[in-house]
């Protein structure tokens, strides 16, 4: 991809992450989990991104000794003041294999957000009916790395957007913008009707995703692990790729395929 395509791309996913932290509390309607919806955010990474986003309000804010001086020694803004624990009160809100670090905050969601407030520039992901908060959360730090516009799920059959979902994403919730949509093929078309190329990984396709150059905008779009996409998203799809794996294993973890099929296609985009 040439440099001006490259800056046109950042250009577009940065001007959408300001207006996502910059938009006022209040949702919209039919995206996704209400505004005021508490969630539990644990994880020094992910914590930490939450308390410097201006846009994610922290209700409660509870932090073991070490954890409350590594906040003062990093700098990290607190709109409230931490609540000294030791480290069995917040292993005791969370499952027995959470890792917490020795930090935990009650927080509101995100503001919701539209599938219009998408700009037609640069890179989204569609994810059909994943519904494992592992891979979603591993998703969500992939799209952060190849700065991903918008990450799009259904609102039924995928996982909220806290909890194990963003201790897997390590910071990305804050960055890189979550919609929940209704009926996933008609966000397709609606974001085809903006410009986007909406291309489906697909391991039974006869073309490969490395044989050719695709344009931005790109809406990628990734099945469920095992079942892939649904027949009614892949007739949806402009066009459909798989991706090149020379060796004996032909299948991937969904959050690994996303990050190659990313690195191929932020190769080989056009306007």
């Amino acid at each position: 991809m040439s440099q001006g395509n490259l800056r046109a791309k950042r250009s577009g996913a940065q001007a959408y992450r300001r207006s996502h932290h910059d938009r006022p509390r209040q949702g919209k309607s039919g995206t996704g989990a209400s505004d005021a919806t508490s969630v539990t955010l644990y994880g020094w990474h992910t914590v930490k991104a939450a308390l410097e986003n201006p846009n994610r309000r922290i209700r409660r804010l509870l932090a073991t000794e070490n954890a409350m001086r590594r906040l003062v020694d990093e700098g990290i803004p607190c709109e409230i003041k931490p609540e000294l624990v030791r480290p069995d009160a917040i292993a005791r809100r969370l499952s027995a294999d959470a890792v917490h670090n020795g930090i935990l905050a009650e927080a509101d969601a995100l503001p919701s957000l539209e599938l219009e407030d998408i700009p037609p520039a640069g890179m989204v992901l569609l994810l059909d009916q994943i519904t494992d908060p592992h891979n979603v959360g591993a998703i969500m730090r992939v799209a952060a790395a190849f700065d991903v516009a918008a990450v799009i799920t259904t609102a039924r059959h995928s996982p909220q957007a806290s909890g194990v979902l963003a201790k897997s994403a390590s910071g990305a919730l804050e960055s890189v913008p979550m919609v929940a949509v209704q009926n996933l093929a008609q966000a397709m078309n609606i974001l085809r009707a903006q410009g986007y190329f909406v291309l489906g990984l697909d391991g039974a396709a006869e073309g490969e995703l490395g044989q050719k150059n695709w344009r931005i905008p790109l809406a990628l779009v990734l099945g469920a692990e095992g079942k892939g996409m649904r027949q009614r998203t892949k007739e949806t799809c402009d066009a459909l790729a798989r991706l090149h794996l020379p060796g004996k294993m032909q299948t991937l973890n969904v959050s690994n395929a996303a990050a190659l099929a990313l690195y191929i296609t932020s190769s080989r985009t056009t306007l």
